[in-house]
Order: C-alpha cells, then structure tokens, then sequence
C-alpha cells in the first residue's frame, strides 16, 4: 500500500501566504515582506519562500515589481454577469459607455477604454459568423481596457461595414450603452447573444498588455450578436486574465 507523503513544505508556505493576502494582512498593491523576513517568519529557508511566491505569482495573486519587491494583486476579483450586462437599462447605468464600462464602476473602480477603430479584411472564422466573404472589409473595433488604471481586458470586434460605416459605430465614443445602443437605433436591434469560451495561453500581445507571464492563462470569449432575423452583426473576440475575472451565468429554466 502507498503511504501517503506530507504535503510538500513550499505548498504549505504558498498556503500560509495566500491566507495572509485573503485575510488583509496585506492589501491589494502592498508589498509583501522581502524573502528572508518571511523566511524566518515561516521557519524555512529563502528558495522555499521563492518557490512558494512562484506559486502565487503563477495564480495571479502577487506580481513581481522591479526595483520594489513582490507586490499584491492590485485589484479584487472581477464579476462578470454574462447575461445580465447586456440588458440596455445595465450597459446605460449611469450614461455608462457600454457592459464593460458600467461593471467596472459596479464595482467601484473607474473604466477607461482605449479604442483602435479602423476597416480590416475579415479573417475565415469571423467572415463565416458575420456572412461575408473571406477577406472583405469590415469594422474593426480594438479595445485595450482598464478598471482604475490596471489593464484587465483585451477586446476586438468585428462588424459588417453596411451596418458601421459612416455610423457612431465607427467612431471612438459610441455613446451610451456603447455600440449596441447604437445599432438599435440604426434598426439592427441585437436580440439574441451567444459565447464560447475556453481557457489558454495568452498570446504575446496580449501577455504585455495584460501584463501576464506566459505560463498564465486568460479567459478567450468569443461573443456573437444577433439581431431578431438571425444576423449575426457583430463578433466579439475578447481575452482576461484568469486569475482576475469571475464568470456569472443565470438563466430562467424555461
């Protein structure tokens, strides 16, 4: 019969850490004590302290800075209702600018997006969900997102160019309710709402602005928006930091 090991001593001081962070002995954005300092504190030597601090910075609750130390994850765990946010009174709350910018002031912390807006060739998957031909022009609306400065997302969305062009749609504020106010109004009410969503590796862009380290994961969502006729009008490819959002579903059972 196999007996059964102790739990590896570095597993046991992540442990102890991750207790601390989550009790508040240390607040989001402090440093945490210098390895030897929580070597004595925890009775072990300072590679294990380091190996446990790998494990925390692998989960995203601590982030190396250089020059200043390891510090605490800056910001809490974000909620994202993924069916809630998209009702028009929820992403207008507060002459909000969209889902994204009005959950992030739910949550107390100020949204700030930067938008790259500009006509692209359609890659094969998102020419095939929007309807058009592999490479034909449409709207591209590239966001870099922020809640009280700390990047937090990563979006880009692709919209056919006789729905956009020429629009608010195509322009860096969309107003209110951001881009799906802005297609009711345009007569393209979006009405219906899919996401698939899967967990991998971020790529390196999104690793430098998302400031992850490879061995991290995001959240990759792709969103669809249809309108009541069954035209999908918009794809949304989108990217988060695991170890920073929480996912929220609710549906009535009938």
């Amino acid at each position: 019969m196999a007996i059964d090991t102790p739990r590896p001593e570095y597993m046991q001081v992540a442990d102890a850490l991750r207790a601390a962070i989550e009790a508040g002995e240390w607040e989001p954005g402090a440093l945490i004590p210098p390895e030897p300092e929580l070597a004595t504190r925890y009775g072990t030597t300072r590679a294990t302290v380091n190996r446990a601090l790998s494990i925390l910075r692998a989960e995203g609750l601590v982030r190396p800075r250089q020059g200043r130390g390891t510090t605490v994850r800056p910001l809490p765990v974000l909620r994202r209702d993924g069916a809630g946010r998209q009702r028009r009174e929820a992403r207008e709350e507060g002459q909000a600018r969209g889902a994204f910018d009005a959950e992030i002031r739910r949550h107390g912390l100020e949204p700030r997006t930067d938008a790259d807006v500009r006509q692209v060739p359609a890659p094969a998957g998102i020419a095939e969900l929007l309807g058009v031909e592999e490479g034909a022009m449409v709207l591209a609306r590239r966001r870099e997102m922020y809640a009280s400065g700390e990047p937090v997302q990563m979006a880009t969305s692709y919209i056919p160019l006789d729905i956009a062009e020429g629009t608010p749609i195509a322009g860096q504020d969309t107003g209110p309710g951001g881009i799906y106010s802005r297609f009711a109004e345009l007569g393209h009410d979006p009405v219906a709402f899919g996401e698939t969503v899967r967990i991998r590796r971020p790529a390196d862009e999104e690793a430098q602005f998302l400031d992850m380290d490879l061995d991290q994961r995001v959240i990759a969502i792709r969103r669809t928006a249809a309108t009541a006729e069954g035209r999908v009008i918009e794809v949304n490819e989108i990217a988060m930091p695991a170890h920073q959002w929480e996912l929220s579903y609710e549906w009535p059972a009938s």
